[in-house]
This record gives C-alpha cells, sequence and structure tokens, in this order.
C-alpha cells in the first residue's frame, strides 16, 4: 500500500504521524496514525534516542547518542535537514520556552550542555552528579531539573543563571520526570528504587513517594523508567521497565489505580493529543502498544524497530 507524503510545511503539521526511535536501527519509524503501517523509515545518526517536537510542530529533534549531535527532521519532507552538535554521550534533552537553546544531558562527561539550536554552539556547560539522564524545564521555564543516576540525586538549575540552586537525594537510579501544570509537584522515576519521588517544585524538597509492586514480580524485576501526565495533573502512567506493565497513578491521592500488562521491558510513555491514548515503547520486543486510556486497556500491539526507545505523535 502506498501513502501520500506531505510534501511542504503547509501540510506538514498534524500529519498525525507517530514517530519512534530505534536505538539499534539508527533510525526513526514513522508510522501512519490510523492504520499504524510503516510510512517511512527515517535514517540518522547512530543510537536514537529521546525525541520531542519544536513548538511549531513542524520539526523534530532527535538525539543521535553515539553520533554526539541532534538531528532535525523536516516533518514535511520526512528527512533530516541539519544536525546540532551537542557534546559526549547525549541521551536525553528539553527545550527553552523561547525555543532557542537545547538542554542535553551529557552521561560520560557529568554535564548538562546548554546549546544555541541556530548557531550550532555550545552557550555553557553545567557540572552535576555522574551519569545525568532526566533533563525537564519547569512549565514556568525558570528551572531545569536533571537526574544523576550514579549520584541518586535531582539537580535543580536556575535557567537564568545556570547555576545549580538545589541537590535533592531522591530514591535508587533516578531517571525521568513529569511535572503538574502549575509545577507545583515534579514526580522522578526511580528505576532501581521501584518508586516514584514527589518533589515540591517551589520548596525543592521531597514531599512524598509512590511505591510499585505489581502481582507475580520480584521488586527487583519493578524498574520504573518512563512517565508522563495528563494536562490536568490528575494522572500519571509509570512504566515499570522489566515488570512489563505500566502503572496508572492518581496524582492527588497518590495510589496506584492499575497495572497494565505491555511488551517486554516497557520503557517511554507518549499520550497523544486528546489524551485518548497511551503509546508505550517496549525496548525488548521491538513493539508499541497503544492503549485505550478510558478502559487502560491495550487494544493493539505495533512492531517497530530494534530496541525502541521513545515515541512521539504528531497530532
Amino acid at each position: 500500500m502506498l501513502f501520500s507524503l506531505p510534501m511542504s510545511g503547509a501540510v506538514a503539521k498534524d500529519t498525525g504521524y507517530i514517530f519512534v526511535s530505534s536505538e539499534n536501527d539508527n533510525a526513526v519509524t514513522v508510522l501512519d496514525g490510523k492504520s499504524h503501517a510503516v510510512v517511512k523509515t527515517i535514517a540518522t545518526g547512530e543510537r536514537p534516542r529521546d525525541m520531542k517536537l519544536n513548538a511549531a510542530r513542524d520539526k523534530l529533534y532527535v538525539i543521535a547518542s553515539n553520533s554526539e549531535r541532534v538531528d532535525i527532521i523536516d516533518i514535511a519532507k520526512l528527512a533530516v535537514e541539519r544536525s546540532v552538535d551537542v557534546g559526549e554521550d547525549p541521551e536525553m534533552f528539553d527545550i527553552s520556552k523561547d525555543g532557542s537553546r537545547f538542554y542535553v544531558s551529557n552521561e560520560e562527561d557529568a554535564k548538562v550542555s546548554v546549546i544555541d539550536i541556530a548557531g550550532n554552539k555550545v552557550l555553557a556547560e553545567i557540572e552535576v552528579g555522574e551519569e545525568p539522564e532526566g533533563v525537564m524545564i519547569s512549565p514556568d521555564g525558570k528551572k531545569l531539573y536533571v537526574t544523576s543516576e550514579v549520584a541518586n540525586m535531582v539537580h535543580v538549575i536556575d535557567t537564568a543563571t545556570n547555576e545549580v540552586k538545589a541537590n535533592i537525594v531522591v530514591g535508587n537510579r533516578p531517571r525521568r520526570f513529569a511535572a503538574t501544570p502549575d509545577g507545583s509537584e515534579v514526580w522522578v522515576t526511580n528505576e532501581l528504587g521501584g518508586s516514584v519521588t514527589i518533589l515540591d517544585g517551589v520548596k525543592d524538597e521531597i514531599k512524598g513517594t509512590v511505591s510499585f509492586a505489581p502481582k507475580g514480580f520480584r521488586a527487583d524485576d519493578v524498574t520504573p523508567v518512563g512517565i508522563t501526565m495528563t494536562r490536568d495533573g490528575k494522572t500519571a502512567y509509570v512504566t515499570l521497565g522489566r515488570a512489563n506493565h505500566f502503572a496508572v497513578v492518581d496524582v492527588a491521592s497518590r495510589t496506584v489505580k492499575d497495572y497494565v500488562l505491555v511488551g517486554q521491558r516497557a520503557w517511554g510513555a507518549t499520550l497523544n493529543r486528546d489524551e485518548s491514548l497511551l503509546f508505550v515503547v517496549n525496548g525488548l520486543s521491538d513493539d508499541v502498544s497503544i492503549v485505550d486510556t478510558r478502559t487502560n486497556k491495550v487494544i493493539k500491539s505495533v512492531p517497530v524497530g530494534r530496541v525502541p526507545h521513545t515515541a512521539v505523535i504528531d497530532d
């Protein structure tokens, strides 16, 4: 079956495409949003991982860790238009509120690089704990949160000065973030702690913990990594890694409402725009589970590339 591809920026937005980065294929797989058939496979740098859309939603930014760059994909052309150098062993990133800078975790260097996107140059390097991974700009853009997997710490950085203003010890091997819409709570997954630590987004201190214990799994198999939160801040979805489930968490009460079986090593989690569907990336079964959020039932599993990392929905 042939699919017509958008040929100009005028029709590049809201294509419905599902983009999935595949670490072992050095590519991004593009799926049709309705049929879930593969539309195209876009070659990238080596080991593509984290991905984000720009504010205009006409470009897709893709970290290529082993190539030490971010590839910029033109969604209208479904091709890499240029690349931005971002330092050694980049893993995760976020974008400044004005869209001009990348904040990139450089795992081997124990630094966060601040990158001028247009100028393709390093503006600053911020020293953090060993093996930084998760990177998130606060909803108001004033803070940058960074996890250090080895130090079991979250670093809180002032984006105006690039200075570390707080170091918060959390659970064992913290990975990724989600925040409530007002920034009052920041949730961080602890991969080897089997939990999420909840931070006070104003006071920069711990205010709670949610632990996970799906039936039939030993504690060391419960490895939370991915997390996403609904726009109203009421529900969080947390992928549990080797436990092959994700958890549905009520944010206000901090209680687990459900555990849902998906693929092997559930890793990333992404909601579509109307939040009717959750896309769970399964790193060891090479597929994406598509979940109806009204029922918390998997409606389809879609094969993608080898060792998929992140999904982004252009809807």
